[in-house]
């Protein structure tokens, strides 16, 4: 695994991070740990981090403020690193410089990432790219506000350490980053927990139309623009829907679909059995990971439920 310095040598000048698009916790979590070290550590380098604005609960991040959420003034740049980016069409923001970069580096976790960078830093294997970003830093030099990032992105993409993704190492590190003084509780309770009123009421609407597939080995959930706005809700306010789904008694899948634009719809699939839901996702042009993953169908949310469903119903009878 290589470290920062051979990539933040002395004749980078200029340097973006990027995430991908609709940035969760751990690409949030990733990006802004990134940039402190930077700062920190490599004081001659001029860096920028360009996010689309995440959820409100994740603004508490060290590093993030308007400029963030703005497209980039440069024409070019000396290095872009984009973090928790599984393909290049996934980068947000920024996405139009990375072509015109002198170097490029994608720091990862996603099994299917392409390796579409001059450098690939990806480990298939790790919970979450904050997980990755934490063996590339200097253990001394990860200050409070560093490991605060750290510890949001892993706690995000494990589930505060629930699902399989979860290695040793992962609550080795997370221990680690406790050392470093991280308000664990408050940062759990706060950003991964808590939920609004929208959100609540649109979770209860979802599930109280829950259908089952497979002798209830799937879980199923779907929601049109329309049944939104009558919820009062909008794309930030369904993330903890496809998750309660998952727990389902009997479940081994989830998918849940929403409707993005009239006639196109979102899928996240979750798995908690042996079943590759990336492989599921990547028939329709999606990917991710092996227990979550996620892709975008043309069609109403009724129709693409099915398409889905029938589609994961293969594979686990693949797998049996």
């Amino acid at each position: 695994m290589k470290r920062l310095n051979d990539i933040f040598t002395k004749d980078i000048q200029t340097a973006v991070i990027a995430g991908h698009v609709n940035p969760d916790g751990d690409c949030v979590g990733s990006a802004t740990a990134l940039l402190g070290y930077v700062r920190r550590n490599y004081p001659w380098i001029d860096v920028s981090l360009y996010l689309e604005r995440p959820k409100e609960a994740l603004m508490f991040l060290p590093g993030l403020c308007e400029e963030v959420f703005t497209e980039p003034a440069m024409r070019s740049v000396d290095l872009f690193v984009t973090c928790d980016v599984s393909t290049k069409d996934r980068i947000a923001a920024a996405g139009a410089l990375f072509d015109a970069a002198g170097k490029t580096v994608s720091i990862d976790h996603h099994a299917s990432n392409p390796l579409f960078a001059d450098v690939n830093i990806v480990d298939g294997e790790a919970g979450s790219c904050a997980e990755v970003l934490f063996t590339l830093f200097e253990e001394e030099k990860i200050s409070r506000d560093i490991a605060i990032s750290l510890y949001t992105g892993i706690i995000h993409d494990t589930g505060v350490f629930q699902y399989s993704n979860v290695r040793p190492s992962t609550l080795r590190i997370a221990a680690t980053l406790l050392e470093k003084g991280v308000p664990a509780a408050k940062i759990i309770d706060e950003s991964f927990n808590e939920r609004t009123l929208v959100q609540n009421r649109v979770l209860g609407y979802v599930l109280a139309r829950e259908k089952t597939f497979m002798e209830g080995r799937i879980a199923a959930g779907c929601i049109s623009l329309e049944e939104m706005r009558q919820c009062g809700a909008e794309k930030k306010d369904l993330d903890p829907i496809v998750a309660s789904l998952r727990l389902t008694a009997g479940a081994e899948c989830a998918v849940f679909v929403y409707e993005t634009e009239p006639g196109t719809s979102k899928v996240s699939l979750r798995s908690s059995s042996e079943t590759d839901v990336a492989k599921v996702a990547a028939l329709f042009g999606g990917g991710g990971h092996t227990k979550a993953a996620g892709c975008t169908v043309q069609g109403k949310p009724e129709e693409v439920l099915v398409l889905l469903t029938e589609a994961l119903g293969k594979e686990m009878n693949a797998d049996d």
